[in-house]
């Protein structure tokens, strides 16, 4: 019977075929880095450069506008700037490392370790000049 609706409607019967592969893509842009627990470690506390990580659920929504903020971070600082966004639900147990306990959460890192936090919604400009000031603080290479 949904063959026959389809017919009816002018939908394709069977599925669409893939794009073909050899097709340019186009490089993302920056953007942030979506870290697990099995994943924090090795891509937060060891990155090469300071990172700050966006600890959110999908259900808070002053963390819709914090994600929006950590792409404007990623355009501005991608280069320079390790920016993840870790979700507390799927992934329980950093947060509960971190003792998070509000959303959203900020924490920058440096070298592995804490530098800084901020529970609540930041303003941009205020995390802009939070980010210049971690940065400022990393030794030259």
């Amino acid at each position: 019977m949904l063959r026959r609706i389809r017919k009816w409607a002018g939908l394709s019967i069977s599925p669409p075929s893939p794009p073909p592969e050899d097709r340019p893509r186009t490089p993302a842009a920056h953007e942030p880095v979506d870290v697990t627990d099995a994943g924090f470690d090795a891509l937060v506390l060891q990155a090469d450069k300071p990172a700050v990580v966006d600890f959110w659920a999908e259900w808070c929504q002053p963390c819709t506008i914090a994600a929006a903020y950590m792409g404007f971070l990623c355009e501005e600082f991608g280069d320079d700037l390790l920016v993840a966004a870790l979700d507390v639900d799927e992934n329980p147990e950093i947060p509960a490392r971190y003792q998070v306990m509000g959303l959203p959460t900020l924490i920058f890192f440096r070298d592995g370790a804490e530098a800084e936090r901020y529970t609540g919604l930041l303003e941009y400009d205020e995390l802009r000049r939070k980010v210049e000031q971690l940065l400022a603080a990393q030794p030259a290479p």
